[in-house]
């Protein structure tokens, strides 16, 4: 990984500034507090976004909502651009967007997931996706003060954090699981000694409880013979209660036929009245056309009457035709005169002759014209008059029609009467035989009622009988109910027994199967804390020693560059870090600020070696940043700071520093200024030609 590129927006003292990384060596220069560090703190926080234990108000500007870093990378020659946003909220400071562009393919997605895309393309273990960024402060940049902290740690504390960083605390893991897991067998161990501690007495249980099953089946085997002469006995009594209940259904059949006997003698009783009373009107009705005569002369004279009306009529109605005819022939007349007087008061000139018509002319013209009005009204109100007296006529000619016509019908249907009075004889006389005929059947139907009344009567006794047996019955029942009942609880606890005998059988299986378990339980709980927990530790043990050995002759390479000869270095079994002077160790407490520098760098320098040895295939191997590395050094010790920078084989070196002198070291400066509380670039790079 190569940093080409940082752009800073509203975090901590910049406000918008970018700084361009070439490779080789770059030095961040500037006073104490002029802003440094926050360069190596953008970058860390756009490669990994906020850390658990960060604060987001740690970082953002303090009199800004919102804050941005964009870092351009290069990994394997592929272009990588990320940005990170943080937002100002009513309650917190919180990422807000996330980014990536890898070769120009551009991916928004969450924090957490940009997190994961970085630790791919950095090849980080997988392991280390859930550890903070530990293996990048111990490959890439760790502050000077944080790596003093882990020198003076307890052992304990020290071993636990190198083994989390080394990658092999799964060995402590291990080491922790194993003794849970044999916790956990030991003590299902004894929870499986206590589930099988009662087998042979759960055993004579089954045996005493089988006894009583054998007891209960014989039990239920008189049972079902008492069922079987109980059921046979109900049957019988049931079968008596149907011969009963057969007679009691015969006398309702009678009983109905009775009822449909009644109803026969009503309705024929009915009928008889009936027809009593139509031979009583046929008498009636012969009677009075015997009473009255019919005369044929009389019909003829209607005839005549008549024949001699409806002539009248024929003569009034032609005299009418013809005074209609003259009074609109009239009317016609006199419209043609009131035509002629408007046209002769209108004429000036002849149209035959053209010449001036005179109004004597004209006057006389119109005197004639109205002596013919005068006639012409006189005869249409002469017709007038005789038309009313003619529609007079009609009416009463119509009217004397219409009675002499009504006279003649009523004579011809007396006529139609007198000839039909042998067909009522005859009609009577059918009636009188129906009635006779009716009149019989009543009697035999009466007859038939009387014999149904006797057989119901015989009938009444199976009532009580029904009564008797029904009780029978319901007594057989209930007798029989009883042993069912009987039966079904026999058989239930058959059934519950048998179960019970069979999931205790199936218990004691289990539990003998566990017996045979636990002993593999033993053999496997045995195996595991006499052998392999021992197996664990040697193997953690020499995995430790191999990494404590190479630390340690990196460790002493490193301080004998920055620190005299008289002062020997190395790292004890703890990999704490062993000062001596002539065979003598020397307290930590004892060393000057230059010599605890030096301690640091030097296990700061070899833990990168040692880490970037153990995994070969991260990303971040060819880069080191180096935040204060010389803090307290003599001016000693700031020459041999150059030894060190030249014998460091990586692409990329950061280091912040505020002492001038590491200017001469490096390739490129970028000079930090901090004005008003907002930090700046004083000159971008500068080119250091070392002497």
């Amino acid at each position: 990984m190569i940093i080409k590129k940082v752009r800073i927006k509203n975090i901590r003292s910049y406000e918008d500034q970018e700084f361009i990384f070439p490779r080789g060596s770059t030095l961040l220069s500037g006073d104490i507090g002029s802003g440094k560090t926050t360069i190596l703190l953008a970058i860390e926080f756009a490669l990994f976004g906020l850390q658990p234990s960060q604060k987001a108000n740690a970082l953002l500007r303090n009199d800004r909502e919102t804050g941005e870093v964009s870092l351009d990378l290069e990994i394997d020659g592929k272009e990588i651009t990320i940005n990170r946003t943080l937002k100002k909220s009513k309650k917190s400071i919180s990422q807000d967007y996330a980014s990536i562009i890898i070769e120009d393919k551009k991916y928004e997605e969450s924090v957490t997931e940009i997190k994961s895309k970085v630790l791919k393309l950095l090849n980080y273990p997988q392991e280390f996706a859930k550890k903070t960024n530990m293996l990048y402060k111990f490959t890439v940049y760790t502050p000077q003060e944080e790596m003093k902290n882990i020198i003076l740690e307890t052992d304990e504390a020290r071993l636990n954090t190198l083994r989390y960083v080394f990658g092999i605390d799964r060995y402590k893991r291990i080491e922790e699981n194993t003794s849970i897991i044999a916790s956990k067998l030991r003590e299902k161990i004894r929870i499986n000694e206590i589930i099988t501690s009662n087998v042979e007495q759960e055993k004579e249980v089954i045996i005493k409880k089988q006894i009583v099953l054998e007891e209960l089946k014989q039990k239920k085997e008189k049972i079902e013979y008492e069922v079987i002469e109980l059921a046979e006995n109900r049957k019988n009594k049931e079968k008596l209660l149907e011969e009963v209940q057969n007679k009691i259904n015969e006398k309702k059949i009678l009983e109905t036929e009775r009822a449909k006997t009644d109803i026969l003698i009503s309705e024929k009783s009915f009928q008889v009245q009936n027809v009593k009373k139509s031979i009583a009107q046929i008498d009636d009705e012969i009677s009075k056309i015997k009473k009255v005569s019919f005369n044929q002369e009389e019909v003829n004279s209607l005839i005549q009457r008549i024949l001699f009306q409806e002539s009248k009529e024929k003569e009034l109605q032609k005299e009418y035709i013809e005074v209609i005819t003259k009074i609109n022939a009239d009317e016609y007349k006199k419209s043609e005169l009131q035509m002629l007087k408007n046209k002769i008061i209108g004429l000036d000139k002849c149209p035959t002759c053209l010449q001036e018509v005179v109004e004597e002319y004209k006057k006389n013209i119109m005197n004639n014209a109205e002596r013919e009005f005068e006639i012409i009204n006189k005869n249409i109100d002469s017709n007038k008059g005789k038309k009313k007296e003619l529609i007079s006529k009609m009416e009463e000619v119509k009217k004397a029609l219409e009675n002499f016509k009504s006279s003649k019908s009523s004579l011809e249907m007396l006529k139609i009467r007198i000839e039909n009075i042998k067909d009522k004889e005859k009609t009577r006389d059918e009636y009188e035989k129906q009635k006779s005929i009716i009149e019989k059947n009543i009697m035999l139907l009466k007859t038939m009622k009387e014999n149904l009344d006797k057989l119901i009567k015989e009938l009444d006794i199976f009532e009580i009988i029904f009564k008797e047996r029904s009780q029978e019955v319901q007594k057989a029942k209930e007798e029989e109910n009883k042993v069912m009942i009987k039966k079904a609880e026999t058989n239930k606890e058959i059934e519950y027994l048998d179960k019970d005998i069979h999931e205790k059988t199936e218990v004691i299986k289990q539990k003998e199967n566990i017996k045979k378990q636990n002993e593999k339980l033993k053999e496997l709980e045995f195996w595991i804390t006499e052998k392999f927990l021992d197996i664990v530790l040697f193997t953690e043990k020499q995995v430790m020693m191999t990494l404590k050995e190479e630390f340690s002759r990196l460790f002493s390479k490193w301080f004998s560059i920055l620190v005299s000869d008289t002062l020997t270095a190395r790292l004890n079994d703890n990999f704490s870090p062993v000062i001596e002077q002539q065979d003598y160790e020397i307290d930590y407490s004892f060393l000057s600020g230059g010599e605890r520098t030096a301690i640091a760098l030097a296990y700061r320098l070899s833990l990168n070696q040692v880490l970037n040895s153990m995994l070969s295939n991260i990303k971040t191997s060819k880069i080191v940043i180096l935040d204060e590395p010389t803090d307290g050094f003599s001016y000693q010790q700031l020459d041999k700071m150059r030894d060190v920078l030249a014998q460091l084989d990586v692409e990329q070196l950061i280091i912040v520093s505020h002492e001038p002198k590491i200017e001469s070291f490096v390739d490129n400066i970028i000079k930090i200024k901090k004005e008003n509380g907002i930090s700046s670039i004083e000159n971008k790079f500068s080119e250091i030609i070392n002497m």
